[in-house]
């Protein structure tokens, strides 16, 4: 968080001597509306790299130990014990508030401050906004984040080139607030249709801004902005599309399939982060793509034969899978209400594995899940086929490069379903549920069947993957309570004041110039 200036000597200046052939800085880049197009772009890349910018376990802390989601690989120890992972000094703490802090807020605040200078030559005053907006966009979707984790944390609201020392917190509510001021700039200025695909819409500024109100207890005007963005240019995919209308599938299926949440013929995709295999910008180096089909897969291909032989090779389809992170029974099995539901259709999760190895004596038939040689934890467990797809890189690579979605008009529906239900109408909230339910071909369900409880069932029934669960949980302030109804790993070491992460411990250290303090019960 500070930023310390540091100075280097050396006793052989001429060793460090370079003749730079290229040289960047704001002053000279950010001075029309191509340079500021392209530090918009390195915002973009910053929430990529959120996702998908490292490798390992760690990327996954918003969706290990909750009610959705526990390890599968037996080494790991991500969340199985709470009081001993979850501390100041845990990794996955400190990744996600070093994203925000050292790679997002800085790259908005540049953009948002040097748009004022005197010397920035633009068009117009809407072109001008109209790039402000994308960037205070996603400010907003930093600060909303670091809400829902952390609760009150420091406000930055400009570029420090200074050391500074002596940052404080906000409350919670007070970061939900500078979001919403955000997010309402942004829905005055943003375009209506993105300019290229990934780009920032209205649409997407109202989406974030009806969770916002939600969290300041703001319901009616929650209402009225998922409102807007659902009588926008969106509508939920009821009939198949895209380039595997050759093969089994239905449209909620066509939604994860490469190259469908870029499609023409999509019109739910209302912010999806762009993938570009070899591209510059794009995806070029080892260890990135889309890490879904790596993290979540199970390693389907480790199972062996009825004679103890190889009955698997690895398949494009499926990749590579190293089961970091395994769905719990929950949301394998116990979400399931209605046997119609699209959702949970062998086109949306693969549930049967068939032996593939052509050198196996089985090939072709199906494997026996209650064979006891099979590790069900780790090697066959049911596949979320959201994260399926082809990998441009080679089977093994165990990555796709295809789109992933950060918000879908399906969500904006049970956004504005729970703003309905903390309104205490049951019905409205159940007719939004409905709309989401009825394109799944499944069952309505009942107002007087309608809580958080259920809002949280259907959100996982839809979003499971896509949504980062853990601040979802954590927001609601239901984060406790479901691990410890739903996560047989996790649930017995959960303790009530785990709803936050802990501010890192290194970041209150080098606070040196005033007090930024500990989320009570990591003191």
């Amino acid at each position: 968080m500070a930023f310390t200036l540091l100075s280097v000597t050396a006793c052989k200046k001429d060793v460090l001597d370079e003749t730079p052939q290229a040289f960047m800085n704001p002053e000279a880049t950010l001075t029309n509306k191509a340079g500021f197009e392209s530090a918009v772009i390195a915002l973009h890349a910053g929430a990529r790299e959120q996702l998908f910018g490292q490798d390992g376990s760690r990327m996954w802390a918003m969706h290990l130990g909750t009610d959705e989601f526990m390890t599968g690989d037996p080494t790991l120890a991500d969340f199985n014990d709470y009081v001993t992972w979850v501390t100041p000094q845990q990794q996955s703490v400190t990744m996600n508030w070093n994203w925000a802090y050292l790679t997002m807020i800085p790259r908005a605040n540049l953009i948002i401050e040097y748009a004022e200078k005197p010397t920035v030559t633009w068009a117009n005053e809407e072109e001008k906004n109209a790039l402000v907006a994308e960037a205070r966009f996603m400010r907003a979707f930093t600060y909303n984040f670091l809400a829902n984790l952390y609760g009150g944390v420091p406000i930055v609201d400009r570029v420090y080139m200074e050391d500074k020392r002596d940052f404080v917190r906000a409350s919670r509510e007070e970061v939900y607030d500078f979001a919403r001021q955000d997010l309402e700039f942004a829905t005055q200025w943003l375009p209506v249709t993105a300019p290229a695909k990934g780009r920032i819409t209205r649409g997407a500024a109202d989406h974030l801004l009806a969770e916002v109100y939600i969290s300041l207890g703001e319901y009616d005007k929650a209402i009225e902005a998922a409102t807007r963005v659902i009588d926008g240019p969106y509508a939920l995919v009821t009939e198949r599309f895209g380039n595997y209308l050759n093969q089994p599938g239905d449209p909620f299926s066509d939604l994860f399939r490469d190259g469908g949440q870029n499609h023409n013929a999509n019109t739910e995709t209302i912010w999806a982060v762009q993938m570009e295999y070899l591209t510059p910008g794009g995806i070029a180096l080892r260890n990135q793509g889309n890490t879904t089909l790596r993290a979540f897969g199970n390693r389907y291909w480790n199972l062996k034969d009825p004679e103890g032989k190889a009955g698997m090779v690895v398949a494009d389809s499926l990749g590579r899978g190293v089961g970091w992170v395994r769905g719990t029974n929950y949301l394998y099995y116990t979400i399931w209400d209605d046997p119609n539901d699209m959702r949970n259709s062998r086109n949306n999760i693969r549930r049967d594995f068939y032996y593939n190895n052509p050198a196996s004596a089985y090939v072709g038939q199906k494997v026996d899940r209650n064979n006891p040689v099979h590790d069900t934890a780790w090697d066959y467990y049911p596949t979320i086929r959201k994260i399926e797809g082809e990998s441009l890189a080679g089977a093994s690579y165990g990555r796709t490069f295809k789109e992933h979605y950060l918000m879908r008009l399906a969500e904006t529906y049970l956004l504005r379903a729970e703003a309905w239900l903390r309104k205490n109408d049951k019905q409205m909230a159940a007719n939004d549920i409905n709309v989401v339910r009825s394109r799944a071909n499944a069952a309505s369900v009942a107002a007087d069947d309608v809580d958080l409880d259920y809002i949280l069932d259907e959100r996982a029934r839809e979003l499971m993957i896509e949504e980062l669960r853990r601040l979802t949980l954590s927001r609601m302030g239901k984060l406790v309570e479901r691990v410890q109804a739903y996560n047989p790993k996790s649930g017995n070491s959960v303790q009530a004041y785990h709803e936050l992460f802990p501010i890192p411990q290194d970041v209150i250290d080098a606070n040196s110039g005033a007090e930024l303090g500990q989320n009570e019960g990591y003191d």
